[in-house]
């Protein structure tokens, strides 16, 4: 995976299956990953919070994720944050996602690849 400024590496799990679309003629995969945290906590008790992230991806790594992820499948990816600003209702809004660059699959039977790359 690499090593850029701008670099997320997560694993977990997501929350459906890709949601695919074409935009511009460009394959376009959208869907949300669940991540764990664990801490303790005051009592000295053992507690997982769980974070949802937003992720996309475009071209041949869509492709590559409509086919191979899967909901409750757990994945190891690496891409780069971006944040989208816009307007409803005179607020600015923000909306995080993460822009996947590749992935790979860490729960996989033997039919699956191991790992897309763009």
């Amino acid at each position: 995976m690499g090593t850029l400024e701008n670099s997320v590496q997560l694993i977990g799990r997501p929350g459906f299956d890709p949601e695919v679309r074409t935009i511009a003629n460009r394959k376009n995969v959208r869907f949300s990953l669940a991540t764990k945290d664990y801490s303790y906590n005051e009592n000295h008790e053992l507690e997982t919070t769980t974070s949802w992230h937003n992720i996309v991806a475009w071209g041949k790594i869509a492709e590559q994720a409509e086919k191979l992820i899967k909901k409750g499948k757990r994945i190891a990816l690496e891409g780069r944050l971006r944040t989208r600003v816009y307007e409803k209702d005179g607020r600015k809004n923000y909306f995080t996602e993460i822009i996947m660059n590749e992935f790979v699959i860490i729960d996989r039977t033997s039919n699956d690849e191991q790992s897309a790359d763009s």
